[in-house]
């Protein structure tokens, strides 16, 4: 298989920068651990593809290579960190595509763009060495390394490659067994819960019709589908800045000193931040998460799998700025993707999944996410609401008859 590797992954002998000018010629000796996996089993790295400087913000831009466009619409950005992963795929340059996720920078890209993603959980899950940001404490324990493709399918099969993939190859195995009837089978009955407000963050309504298709799809195949929000997803974004700002402050700080000169717009902004803070407020916010994470855990014991937007809106304009509006209302570029961050936070896993097209002619994608030993389930829900959707080509086929019939 021809696949491509986020420029945030050391690969040997190709040029690994990191989006950083700190790093435009670097050339690593040695794979990343999540590569060499890739290439020990047959995969083929023919690129690598363009990521926000250290990974630092929802874009594909960088002092390095410059910007990446969506395929969509060049006015616009494939999402971030992993944007040119999802650009490559989308864009049919690339069967899949390695990237990485701590903020949702899977999904994210793989919403704006049309194709499917996958974030795994981070506990063991994953090989970490040879990334930039280190996958080390606090970033191991919301951060992970994941596959972008065109389906769901395929993004199992890479999922089996790079992780323990027990799950993974599970559902392979019922797939090539019985097909897509056999993975339904497992589902009937199992409980499921959809969302459109986490009680934070405003949606468009296209992006609510969106998680209602993929409900549907759910419930049509004999699951137990109700409108129900989790526990605590709502206090995602605010978390997620407690536990990972100042460690991201402070890796900056780290690598730019003497040379802030070289830091690019991400950067940048990263080192106009206030100091970290103390040791006491961050072991606080570790405490207060391991406790919500907790509950929210018991809560998917009785229903495993949940579906909800990635965020509030589709692909944004590059000059987008700090401040959006949805639906009349405004607010920050990073709260707009709390349904995101809410699965790093509490370490669930979670695919991207293509549903729909929003007015401007843009895909719209949901989360299938879940308990962390429900992942067969989730993967058999995200395969069902795929199937129902179309996944990428329903989404490219519906942009093209939009576009002709706006000629």
């Amino acid at each position: 298989m021809p696949v491509t590797v986020k420029d945030t992954f050391e690969t040997a002998g190709l040029r690994t920068t990191f989006g950083s000018r700190l790093f435009a010629e670097h050339v690593p000796a040695h794979d990343a651990e999540a590569v060499a996996r890739l290439r020990e089993s047959g995969a083929v790295i023919i690129g690598k593809t363009n990521a926000a400087e250290l990974a630092l913000d929802y874009t594909a831009d960088n002092m390095v290579f410059g910007r990446t466009n969506n395929p969509f619409d060049f006015e616009r950005t494939p999402g971030g960190s992993s944007g040119g992963c999802a650009a490559a795929v989308a864009a049919c340059l690339t069967a899949a595509s390695l990237g990485s996720d701590l903020v949702g920078s899977l999904r994210i890209p793989a919403h704006f763009c049309g194709v499917a993603s996958f974030r795994p959980t981070a506990f063991g899950e994953r090989a970490s060495v040879g990334h930039l940001p280190p996958f080390e404490p606090p970033f191991s324990r919301g951060a992970s390394a994941g596959a972008i493709a065109r389906t769901v399918e395929d993004v199992i099969l890479l999922d089996s490659v790079l992780g323990e993939g027990v799950a993974a190859s599970r559902v392979r195995e019922q797939l090539e067994k019985g097909g897509l009837e056999v993975v339904e089978r497992g589902l009937r009955v199992v409980r499921a819960a959809f969302y459109m407000f986490d009680g934070a963050t405003q949606v468009t309504k296209e992006t609510r019709a969106s998680v209602e298709v993929a409900a549907r799809a759910l419930d049509a195949v004999g699951m137990n589908v109700s409108e129900e929000t989790p526990p605590h997803v709502g206090r995602a974004t605010e978390l997620w800045l407690a536990l990972f700002s100042s460690a991201t402050r402070e890796f900056v700080g780290r690598l730019y000193a003497g040379r802030e000169e070289l830091a690019g717009r991400a950067a940048r902004a990263v080192l106009e931040r206030p100091l970290p803070a103390t040791e006491d407020a961050q072991d606080e916010a570790w405490r207060t998460r391991d406790a919500l994470r907790a509950e929210l855990l018991r809560w998917l014991e009785e229903t495993p799998v949940i579906v909800c937007p990635v965020g509030a809106v589709p692909a944004l304009r590059h000059d987008a700025g700090r401040k959006i509006e949805v639906e009349g209302r405004e607010m920050g570029a990073f709260r707009a993707f709390s349904y995101a961050q809410a699965f790093n936070v509490f370490d669930l896993p979670a695919v991207c999944v293509p549903v729909g097209v929003s007015p401007e002619g843009l895909p719209l994608g949901v989360q299938v996410a879940g308990h962390p030993e429900a992942l067969d389930k989730v993967f058999a829900a995200a395969l069902i609401v795929e199937e129902a959707s179309g996944g990428w080509r329903g989404v490219a086929e519906n942009l093209s008859k939009a576009a002709e019939s706006s000629v």
